[in-house]
């Protein structure tokens, strides 16, 4: 399975020569299985550019893994090409609601007078499906979703192929002003798709300092994610959901610290940059 990062930015899009080296899109990573399938996490404004990419590939079935449906996660998908493609089978996968059909939460944002084209008129062939609470398959790949701590219906998922396992958790606070060492690990928010983890990639959008007067607003600060990292066992770690008022020279310092409070053992903290590639094999 082979990634690539497109966005990882969280809440609002921030370009500029300030974020140029992490990047200013927000959420969107592309998949790829062992047969070629394409899987995109996440919607947000990095989906235009990998709209772009794939212009001369045509791909004709494209399966969408929505995390939850903020803005940020959303914002990309009506300038993304494949969209608007009659030839594309469009997979559109996400938290299920207990009030709004999927189809109808994103037809709040791709309807006017948000969007001038509705989400019911889009050309491509789209099939709209609620995440089951049990583990699923898409070329090949294993998934599994799973309710996480974060506003409104939000899910994690956990991608597993040939061995190999990619957690993505880009919008989570499992502390939510508690301690996590000292809670079990089931009832952990997010264990069951982080646990064992090949790759964890993971909200990190506040400092220590930060996150105190933050508290349920959703995310995590660099200690609780490394903690969480390290009681989960995940073998790499990749920062992500970085704050739009955080700067390059503020995300190097996040990382230090996440480095140093990682200490000895196997793996390192790693930022999650847009453009960054890698493979699990």
């Amino acid at each position: 399975m082979r990634a690539r990062i497109w966005g990882c930015r969280g809440s609002l899009a921030a370009p500029g020569p300030d974020t140029v080296r992490a990047g200013g899109n927000t959420s969107c990573v592309e998949l790829r299985t062992e047969s070629g399938e394409l899987i995109i996490l996440d919607a947000g404004t990095g989906l235009r550019a990998l709209g772009l990419h794939l212009a001369g590939e045509e791909p004709r079935t494209i399966h969408l893994l929505l995390s939850h449906l903020h803005l940020d996660h959303l914002e990309g998908l009506g300038f993304f090409g494949p969209l608007f493609d009659p030839k594309v089978e469009f997979h559109f996968w996400g938290p299920p609601s207990p009030v709004t059909s999927l189809k109808d939460r994103i037809a709040r944002y791709l309807s006017p007078p948000l969007f001038p084209v509705n989400i019911a008129d889009v050309p491509s062939d789209a099939t709209f499906h609620d995440v089951p609470s049990e583990e699923f398959e898409i070329g090949g790949a294993r998934i599994l979703a799973a309710p996480v701590s974060h506003s409104g219906p939000t899910v994690g998922y956990r991608i597993s192929e040939n061995g190999r396992t990619l957690a993505y958790l880009p919008d989570h606070e499992p502390v939510r002003g508690g301690d996590l060492r000292e809670m079990a690990p089931g009832w952990i928010s997010g264990y069951s798709i982080a646990r064992d983890a090949d790759v964890l990639m993971h909200d990190s959008q506040y400092t220590e300092a930060e996150y105190p007067s933050r508290v349920g607003w959703g995310h995590s600060s660099i200690a609780h994610v490394v903690t969480y990292a390290k009681i989960a066992g995940v073998k790499s770690l990749l920062l992500f959901h970085h704050d739009p008022l955080h700067d390059d020279d503020a995300l190097d310092r996040k990382l230090e610290r996440a480095i140093e409070l990682w200490g000895d053992g196997d793996g390192t903290p790693a930022l999650a940059t847009e453009g960054l590639q890698f493979e699990l094999t």
